[in-house]
């Protein structure tokens, strides 16, 4: 897992890829339409989307094999929690058409990023995460856009 301010991404990735993702990135804000959005076909594209957050017991915990995740909220604020795959026991097991595996949860989660407009989290395959947390103890309403990388867009 990478996180860190958008106007400093290229302190922890660099490439073409890289840039394409963050210049589209830089281009949203809490007025974007919900929606999906291709960049390149299936091989990379976004969703923005508005949904409450809920509170932790209520939270998954999911990974993706081929797909990175680079996640950022463009309004309000909500905690994801990071553990490593390895650490885990699979609820559901891995579903290749969606791409994702479900896990058992456990507390505390080794780390947690209040993901704030500003600031980006990179999710790889072996990052289990669980998303829509709220970060005050209640509910609220917030706007995020996920970017999916197919991991052979990284691969040289």
């Amino acid at each position: 897992m990478i996180v860190g301010q958008i106007n400093c991404w290229q302190d922890h990735l660099s490439g073409d890829i890289w840039e394409e993702i963050f210049s589209f990135l830089m281009g949203l804000d809490a007025q974007s339409t919900d929606e999906e959005i291709e960049l390149r076909g299936d091989k990379l594209f976004a969703r923005i989307m508005s949904y409450p957050t809920r509170a932790p017991e209520e939270g998954v915990v999911e990974s993706h094999r081929e797909y990175i995740d680079v996640q950022m909220t463009l309004d309000g604020a909500e905690r994801i929690d990071w553990f490593p795959t390895v650490s885990l026991d699979t609820k559901t097991e891995y579903n290749a058409e969606n791409d994702v595996e479900f896990y058992h949860r456990y507390d505390p989660a080794p780390a947690q990023v209040n993901n704030v407009p500003g600031v980006f989290c990179v999710l790889y395959p072996d990052d289990a995460h669980g998303p829509q947390l709220w970060v005050d103890g209640h509910a609220e309403d917030i706007k995020k856009v996920v970017v999916k990388v197919h991991r052979s867009l990284l691969e040289n």
